[in-house]
């Protein structure tokens, strides 16, 4: 269920188990894009909003960071606060599947119980560091997933999760650099009784993973104990809420929720009112916001006019409208290929059949001698109607799509799904909108979200 957010057990050191009775061996499960369900609207891929204001600025993700001793309660924290904030777009990254690959010769240490997993050195805050920072870019993430029987990364495997309205990040270390102190928008530290966590990871560890009592009293004795002292409760005075007795809470968690969600008022949720207010209303003087020199409108010949007469007249038989539809996408499309930038064409000369001379212009090519590519991105899923039209004119275009729907709660637009050819960024690339979104705010958005 893609509307649920699973809470596993927290991680926690080697220690002598059974083989078999462990319920989590994966850091997977604590690490997804939640999705918040609108009663009667089924929504069938995990989509994401455009977060961008109607100037094209992105609109930064608010991070949350929650920091607590082992078993302390952070990742109840997490979901408690995901299921009062009642944001639709929240993602979930767990510290736990930053552990770093361990040498060969720690391997022996790992398998006799003498390695500290509560330490900073244990992860990869590089890597961790440089996730945070694509996330609070709106941008999606490879995660990777550690597998804790063999104490490595599943090769081959990764888990992605996207930028949100909202994104959370858990973990006993995660005010440990002040890399990612300066990444978080608002840092919580849960503070739970010592005893408490010890009587929590004890029954964890005995239920769920099939461990022995006396191993986990060492491994809390030599490492976990030590760990906290030195490093995670020295933390608190860097926390901006601390929360007593962890998700059990309220008052604390209503008081983070509260929060954030004037934060998210105050960055702007209301995009596409914004961009409409723009373009109806104009400035505070009136004025409509005038179209930027690059907007080019097809000519309004007597045949164009012809053809929109044709397709505005509500007795034109089906065949005779798709016919004129099509010839209409074709002059479109010759007029935008034809307002192509100077750098996108190369002078060239060829010999005609008489023998004579001809100095024209191609298509630029790229170092390897191609063509220089041309990509048309459809929005689903009426665009679709103009994809034969541009192959028409440009055989050789590459073709994406990208579907945008309307949030029916908040009116504004999400980003669902898109398939992009690769090397997009350095393409020409003509998006196909349908007439539903035939407006200048929505197509500025629209431009905008590519």
């Amino acid at each position: 269920n893609p509307f649920q957010l699973s809470n596993p057990p927290m991680t926690s050191s080697a220690s002598p188990m059974k083989i078999g009775m462990r319920h989590r061996t994966t850091s997977s499960s604590k690490v997804q894009t939640v999705l918040q369900p609108v009663p009667g609207f089924q929504v069938y891929t995990a989509g994401r909003p455009p977060w961008f204001g109607k100037d094209g600025v992105i609109q930064k993700p608010f991070l949350i960071g929650i920091c607590g001793g082992s078993a302390s309660g952070k990742t109840t924290v997490a979901k408690e606060i995901i299921g009062r904030l009642q944001q639709r777009w929240v993602s979930l990254l767990s510290m736990d599947s930053y552990y770093r690959e361990y040498l060969p010769e720690e391997k022996p240490i790992i398998r006799a119980n003498n390695f500290n997993f509560d330490h900073p050195s244990a992860f990869d805050l590089n890597l961790l560091v440089e996730t945070l920072k694509r996330l609070k870019q709106g941008k999606h993430v490879n995660v990777p997933i550690y597998d804790f029987t063999t104490h490595s990364r599943v090769k081959g495997k990764e888990q992605i999760i996207y930028g949100a309205n909202v994104v959370i990040f858990e973990g006993i270390l995660a005010f440990c650099d002040n890399r990612l102190l300066d990444l978080i928008d608002l840092k919580v530290f849960v503070d739970t009784d010592d005893d408490e966590r010890l009587s929590r990871r004890l029954i964890r560890d005995i239920r769920e993973r099939g461990r022995a009592v006396q191993g986990v009293l060492d491994q809390y004795e030599r490492f976990v104990k030590p760990s906290f002292d030195e490093f995670i409760a020295p933390t608190r005075s860097k926390a901006d809420i601390i929360v007593p007795r962890g998700g059990s809470n309220h008052v604390a968690i209503d008081l983070i929720c509260r929060h954030v969600r004037n934060q998210l008022i105050k960055r702007g949720l209301n995009t596409r009112c914004e961009l409409a207010e723009a373009y109806r209303y104009g400035d505070m003087d009136g004025h409509p916001e005038a179209l930027p020199d690059n907007v080019r409108v097809l000519e309004q010949t007597q045949q164009v006019r012809h053809l929109h007469t044709v397709l505005r007249n509500r007795n034109t038989e089906r065949d005779e409208f798709v016919f004129y539809a099509n010839r209409l996408m074709r002059l479109l499309f010759e007029h935008a290929l034809g307002g192509l930038p100077e750098s996108s064409w190369q002078k060239v000369t060829v010999t005609a059949p008489d023998g004579s001379s001809y100095e024209g212009v191609r298509r630029a090519t790229t170092a390897s001698g191609a063509a220089a590519s041309l990509v048309g991105v459809s929005v689903l899923r009426a665009g679709e109607t103009m994809e034969p039209a541009l192959a028409a004119v440009a055989k050789d275009v590459r073709l994406g799509k990208i579907l945008i729907q309307t949030n029916p709660e908040t009116r504004e637009p999400e980003l669902h799904y898109h398939r992009l050819p690769t090397s997009i960024a350095e393409s020409q690339v003509g998006l196909q909108l349908p007439s539903s979104l035939d407006d200048w705010g929505m197509s500025k958005l629209m431009l905008t979200v590519l």
